[in-house]
């Protein structure tokens, strides 16, 4: 009797490793049936069952990771993250091929779990479609119609200067971290547009969010957020960074509902004092329209994508330029000079100085190649099936676009890991465009806060050069490396700011 029960069990042990390794066999079979790569398809290296590329890439060094697969596998390659497949970009011509030349063909964003989870489609940044692009217009039209690109917002810019200053020369030269400050200097003007008021250095509320929006962006460039868009069912219920993110974002939007009810206690249509209140103006216009998509929920998403997006990029291009200033005091002294020349200390500089001060200019675009803020862009999807390369890309396929193998390629910069400003400018010393300085990324979906960008920057490195000079602490090296995220920051450092 012992032997009879002892071979049913040993036969039910079996039975059960035999059906575990049939589910490993068909689990792994159907995985590659399904994810195999077309014929025509772009290739890329060989991709793990269930998890594909997810560990073949350096999540903290992501662009560089992929820029050195090119040089294997071609300007055009593929990767599988997950169940999804993407297809990356490199090189200027492929960039321009892509992204400009067959620009309606990938001007939608992909369903990433993480993104649709807090912007549900909507906004400006992540939308597709009609959303998008009724979005994205009214954006343009308002913000214009606020001075986005014209003199008129030329002095809230440097007002804020003034404000900053004030913080700066509180330092008396010695160290201190401008991180939080650099935040809050440039999302006050987006607060200015967007809210129509700006908040105080010292606003505990105000510096949380900045610190959140911080976080967000280094969550967002990392692998858990790779695993999330992966694996969206099972990391909904896992703990992790992830959960951390969605939670920020949740925050924010509390955040902005808040300022958004304030707005609709004294809300006036025929005075219109900043986007919210002309976003709610437009909202009454279009109520019964068929394809109407402005409403409250996607106000409180438009107002997240341009308060993010609009404080982060430049605020970080200005801690680089000082870090960069800092480390190559021969050039700050080249552009304050130029500075003195032109503008000299008695007046604030205007946009229209930009071309009698070649060489500052030059610096600038400089700072934004070499700090290469967001190397990857936003990632783009295809809505039908296009060529690339040779290759075939289907319908539905994400689409990356390298931007940091146009902004260090070897054909198009003479020195393309050097700080050098001469690649801005031409043999009489005048500012020079490049066709390869693509950080606002192109095409349809190029950057919607480019214009505003370009002149903060402009702006705020001008009078920051007229009145200070950047250095590194005593007996301290400068850490030119970045931080990994979905924007690329540098490492937390302290500076000193003497004033002039």
């Amino acid at each position: 009797m012992v032997s009879i029960f002892s071979a049913i069990g040993s036969y039910a042990d079996w039975d059960f490793k035999g059906l575990l390794l049939f589910m490993v066999v068909f689990i792994l079979t159907a995985d590659y049936i399904k994810n195999r790569r077309p014929v025509s398809f772009p290739p890329g290296p060989w991709a793990f069952p269930i998890v594909g590329n997810i560990f073949t890439v350096d999540h903290n060094r992501t662009h560089e990771s992929m820029t050195q697969l090119a040089e294997k596998y071609g300007n055009v390659y593929s990767l599988r993250m997950g169940q999804m497949w993407m297809v990356v970009l490199n090189g200027f011509e492929t960039l321009k091929e892509a992204l400009v030349n067959q620009g309606d063909s990938v001007a939608d964003r992909p369903d990433l779990a993480l993104t649709q989870d807090i912007a549900h489609g909507l906004g400006v940044v992540f939308s597709s479609g009609n959303v998008w692009k009724q979005q994205r217009r009214f954006a343009l039209s308002t913000l214009r119609y606020f001075g986005f690109g014209k003199k008129s917002l030329e002095p809230i810019i440097l007002d804020e200067f003034t404000y900053c200053a004030t913080v700066f020369n509180s330092y008396k030269g010695k160290p201190f971290n401008p991180h939080l400050i650099m935040n809050n200097v440039v999302s006050n003007v987006i607060c200015s547009l967007v809210f129509g008021h700006r908040f105080e250095y010292n606003d505990e509320k105000f510096l949380k969010l900045m610190k959140w929006f911080d976080k967000a962006f280094q969550i967002e460039g990392s692998i858990w957020a790779q695993l999330y868009n992966s694996f969206p069912q099972l990391m909904r219920r896992l703990p992790g960074p992830h959960q951390t993110f969605c939670n920020i974002w949740k925050h924010a939007i509390d955040f902005i509902r808040v300022e958004l009810k304030e707005h609709k206690q004294n809300w006036d249509p025929a005075d219109q004092r900043d986007y919210i209140d002309c976003y709610l103006n437009e909202i009454q216009m279009n109520k019964g329209q068929a394809d109407n998509t402005f409403d409250e929920e996607n106000l409180v998403i438009c107002v997240l994508d341009l308060f993010a997006a609009g404080s982060e990029t430049t605020s970080t291009t200005l801690r680089w330029a000082f870090l960069y200033m800092a480390k190559y005091p021969e050039i700050q002294a080249k552009v304050q000079a130029e500075i003195e020349q032109m503008i000299g200390r008695s007046r604030q500089p205007s946009m229209e100085d930009r071309t009698s001060l070649p060489y500052t200019d030059a610096v600038i675009h400089e700072v934004q190649r070499m700090g290469n803020i967001v190397p990857l862009s936003l990632p783009h999807v295809t809505n039908r099936d296009i060529q690339l390369g040779g290759y075939t890309v289907p319908k539905g396929v994400t689409v990356i676009p390298n931007l940091a193998s146009v902004l260090f390629d070897k054909k198009e910069w003479e020195t393309p890991f050097t700080f050098n400003p001469g690649h801005f400018l031409n043999e009489e010393g005048k500012f020079m465009k490049r066709a390869a300085f693509v950080p606002f990324s192109a095409g349809k979906r190029v950057c919607l806060g480019e214009t505003l960008a370009r002149m903060e920057l402009f702006l705020l490195f001008t009078s920051f050069m007229q009145h200070f000079t950047f250095s590194i602490p005593a007996g301290v090296k400068p850490v030119m490396d970045y931080r990994p995220g979905i924007t690329l920051a540098p490492h937390e450092y302290e500076i000193c700011a003497t004033s002039h």
